[in-house]
């Protein structure tokens, strides 16, 4: 599934430039995550780097947007084609 960004976003930045798929834009009052582009960061070990440098624990999975592993992987294949070639 992909990420989304709760309430509790304090609009510090930090999230931005740690996804790798630019899928985090600001956004008022908080920001917002492109499930389109939002892969969980597993074609980078699986460990979502917004979440590790979220300092208030508010991007959670986003119920609305469910996608198993396999999806993942794929969407992060089709996002990452162009720069491979």
């Amino acid at each position: 599934m992909s990420l989304m960004i709760n309430e509790e976003c304090i609009a510090c930045d930090a999230c931005v430039d740690e996804c790798p798929n630019g899928a985090i834009e600001p956004a008022d009052p908080i920001y917002e995550i492109d499930p389109d582009l939002c892969t969980e960061c597993i074609e980078h070990g699986g460990e979502p780097q917004c979440v590790q440098v979220c300092p208030v624990d508010a991007i959670v999975p986003d119920p609305d947007n469910m996608e198993n592993a396999k999806e993942l992987r794929l969407k992060a294949e089709l996002i990452h084609k162009d720069e491979e070639e």
